[in-house]
């Protein structure tokens, strides 16, 4: 029987931005046996590198469930309310938080943003070589002088100097929840703001009545608090080596990260290839 598998991007998928070949060839080889590999990340689309958009996964579940395309179609795009969108900027700007707004196609930050942001990630997050299976934050950042305009699915707190993104979202108010940011090494009080009821496991749902699969030929492999509930959902959830405790107890099986090729063996043991 076929499975479904649904990938985490950094820190699963990728070790910093970086996609092993190896990995690469894992899942054309899980595919080619007549599984489904979906990538699922909290990334935005406009985050998740072109080649593999086009050509690696079957579909992408991104913003954390928010955003959902499978077979050439967008089974859901899910933004902030035009009200909860506004008053989350207006927090962030009062708190001098830096800061990306995520959409499906760009990461929009307020005008003057590219040097923090470079500072923040150091070039270890997102690569700028272009022969590197990752994607360019700054490159696809626009920065605006007015960020009441943008419409965006997910707020990224990069730093924050006095508050955390835990009394950001308390601040905000209904219906916006904080996270652990998902990016590895990032520190300063990061974090992620998201609409409470969109996660990776909704996400996951909605692909499932989309092509007509059962719980228990879902698979679902991640490292990170977001990843949480999509492990705990799964038929088979999958942790790596290394995830907080939490998501650890819901994982039937924990491999290698993936500076060791970690997805291999996973898909080993799975019977995917």
């Amino acid at each position: 029987m076929s499975k479904t598998v649904f990938l985490d991007f950094d820190g699963t998928l990728a070790d910093h931005g970086r996609v092993p070949a190896a990995h690469i060839d894992a899942i054309q080889r899980a595919r080619g046996n007549g599984n489904h590999v979906l990538l699922c990340t909290g990334r935005p689309k406009s985050l998740v590198p072109r080649l593999l958009r086009d050509s690696i996964f079957d579909g992408l579940v991104c913003a954390a469930g928010g955003y959902i395309e499978v077979d050439d179609q967008v089974l859901c795009d899910i933004r902030f309310p035009a009200d909860v969108a506004e008053r989350t900027v207006d927090v962030l700007n009062e708190n001098d938080v830096t800061y990306v707004l995520e959409a499906p196609e760009a990461v929009f930050g307020p005008a003057g943003m590219h040097g923090r942001i470079r500072k923040l990630l150091n070039g270890t997050v997102w690569s700028t070589n272009p022969r590197d299976e990752s994607s360019d934050l700054l490159s696809a950042l626009h920065t605006m002088s007015d960020m009441a305009d943008p419409s965006f699915g997910k707020a990224v707190v990069l730093e924050s100097p006095t508050a955390t993104v835990d009394e950001l979202a308390a601040e905000i108010g209904d219906p916006v929840a904080p996270i652990a940011i998902s990016v590895q090494d990032i520190t300063g009080n990061a974090g992620e703001l998201y609409l409470r009821n969109v996660n990776k496991s909704s996400g996951i749902a909605l692909v499932a009545e989309h092509y007509g699969i059962s719980l228990p030929d879902i698979i679902a492999i991640g490292d990170g608090h977001n990843d949480i509930d999509m492990v705990g959902y799964a038929g088979i959830g999958v942790a790596i080596q290394g995830a907080p405790a939490e998501l650890l107890v819901r994982a039937q099986l924990t491999i290698p990260g993936p500076e060791h090729n970690g997805l291999v063996e996973g898909f080993t043991r799975l019977g995917l290839i």
